[in-house]
């Protein structure tokens, strides 16, 4: 066989199913051996960028690595950012990128660039196909590199030459390989800490939102009877509703929970990454006596307000099975909860009350608490919200409330912008048949609009929400806040967002009062198809909440 219809065999025997991408004409071989197979259907997207989101997503919710294509060159290049994304926030992803004939690598040539260096940088392994005898090797290593904790990017670059040579061999078969438990004497260390401590709370992070780890993360909260803290991308940790819950800390200011780490004497921060939330910024306490447990797949980073006086490194939801094992063999089940979560209420009820200020509000602009209340009606539990990168981000983080794992993606390790739109299509081929909402600025959402166009001829129901306010307002937000209120020129303009559906034959709405929402919500779900609802914001909001938050200290 071609060479490439042996990637496309090793792909199959993967469980590959979709591909993302733009081909171009060194992935020749490769797009018509991919033709040519009954498992896996390629997505023609309309960019790189929103190919490599769509990936990202893909990959994140099933577990599974996202695949996507892009052709040599200027294709790399388009790719490179949604690549990075995957990488900072730990989504498995194999990207397969084209390449000009192995004859021209050596020299000056149309549209080569060595794409292997640049993209080394951001993925876990990058490697170039330079015979087909090593393609059954690099294909099952790039999968099990990419999908191993902490999951990332890995990168495949076939050149044109190769993929046409004739090859006789057999994909190698995936076998699963089981994580290592954590060193006993660790687990025995980290509880003798927390059964020693006054004051203890959990700080979740992103590893947390694994299924097994979530399960076992809860068990461990209700022995334990402590506070849980979630950053932004473990949200759904624990269910909003539980007591032990303390809701979304990083907004960067001193809000509740962050209150809530200063009185703490030992934080034990599970599958927390220091890329979504800076230790500076909660670990706030100079000369204090705060002890820290790290809980994670891999050791802590070095960081000087980050230093652990226990690491417990292995498999994430095993380490937490041995810690209740160890917690439940310490100690009778009478004894248990081993503190009392009361003692939190107070601090919950404060903060739920205020996260709930808003939310019937029916001035217009909307207000963002009032715009994420009417989004969380409509949605199921188990419905997936993605949030994009701007002044919403924080609204979302903070507002959106979950009850299971992975029903909020945020992209907060690489934080970048355009994300959320064409990420939303690579959720609901993950799962079609859970509602799949976008919020957006509407400066993010320009960034990957033209992949709207692929959501219209796939007829994939996703329902892009677009927050209008006409300027790049997290900087606008940021600018105030450390300018005393002032800022730069950071206003653009905007489309009819109802025309704007019209023209690519879709459902969309521009509303022009509050109460047009909900039922706008309601329909958009509806269509077979996309959907798109644009609100005018009022982010006059932004600056009360930050001054909000510097009175929170003297509330409590």
């Amino acid at each position: 066989m071609k060479a490439s219809d042996l990637m496309i065999k090793c792909l199959e025997e993967e469980g590959v199913t979709r591909i993302f991408g733009v081909p171009g004409e060194e992935n020749a071989d490769f797009m018509m051996s991919l033709k040519k197979s009954k498992k896996i259907k390629f997505i023609l997207c309309r960019h790189e960028q929103a190919a490599a989101f769509m990936a990202d997503t893909f990959g994140r919710l099933t577990g599974k690595a996202g695949v996507c294509l892009s052709t040599l060159g200027p294709g790399v290049t388009n790719l490179m950012t949604g690549l990075a994304d995957a990488n900072m926030d730990r989504a498995p992803v194999v990207a397969i990128i084209g390449q000009g004939s192995t004859k021209r690598l050596h020299k000056e040539s149309h549209q080569i660039m060595d794409s292997i260096s640049m993209v080394q940088p951001i993925s876990k392994w990058a490697q170039t196909i330079l015979t087909p005898e090593n393609i059954s090797e690099v294909v099952r290593k790039a999968f099990k590199v990419a999908e191993t904790e902490k999951p990332g990017l890995t990168v495949i670059e076939l050149p044109e030459d190769i993929a046409e040579e004739e090859i006789d061999e057999k994909p190698i078969k995936p076998i699963l390989t089981r994580r290592p438990a954590a060193d006993n004497r660790a687990i025995e260390d980290a509880l003798d800490l927390i059964i020693n401590s006054k004051n203890p709370i959990i700080l979740a992070g992103n590893g947390t939102i694994r299924k097994r780890a979530s399960n076992r993360l809860r068990v461990l909260v209700e022995n334990l009877g402590i506070g849980v803290i979630n950053t932004f991308m473990a949200k759904g940790a624990i269910s909003y509703k539980d007591k032990h819950s303390l809701f979304t800390i990083g907004l960067g200011s001193g809000d509740y929970n962050n209150l809530a780490i200063d009185e703490s004497d030992l934080v034990i921060a599970i599958g927390y990454d220091l890329v979504e939330y800076s230790p500076s910024a909660w670990n706030r306490i100079e000369g204090g006596e705060k002890k820290i447990i790290h809980i994670d797949f891999s050791p802590a980073e070095i960081d000087k307000d980050y230093l652990p006086n226990v690491e417990v490194i292995g498999d994430l939801a095993g380490a937490l099975y041995q810690l209740n094992k160890a917690l439940l063999e310490r100690l009778n089940k009478t004894d248990l909860p081993l503190f009392n979560i009361e003692s939190r209420q107070k601090l919950r009820s404060a903060m739920a009350k205020d996260l709930d200020k808003n939310d019937k509000d029916d001035s217009f602009p909307m207000k963002p608490q009032r715009i994420l209340a009417d989004v969380r009606k409509v949605m199921g539990g188990e419905d997936i919200l993605l949030s994009d990168v701007g002044a919403h981000k924080m609204w979302v983080a903070r507002h959106y409330d979950c009850t299971d794992p992975n029903t909020c993606l945020i992209s907060n390790g690489f934080c970048t912008m355009g994300f959320a739109l064409p990420g939303s299509i690579g959720a609901k081929m993950a799962f079609p048949d859970k509602k799949i909402i976008s919020i957006n600025g509407d400066a993010g959402f320009f960034m990957n609009v033209q992949d709207l166009e692929t959501a219209v001829r796939y007829n994939i129901n996703i329902v892009a929400v677009v927050w209008l306010d006409g300027e790049y307002g997290l900087i606008k937000w940021k600018q105030q806040v450390g300018f005393k209120g002032e800022h730069s020129d950071l206003k653009f303009n905007n489309p009819d967002f109802q025309m704007l559906a019209n023209s690519l034959n879709m459902w969309g709405k521009q509303i022009s009062n509050s109460s047009e929402f909900l039922p706008a919500l309601e329909e958009a779900f509806k269509q077979k198809g996309p959907a798109i609802i644009g609100v005018p914001v009022d982010y006059d909001e932004n600056m009360r909440l930050t001054k909000h938050l510097g009175e929170v200290s003297h509330t409590l």
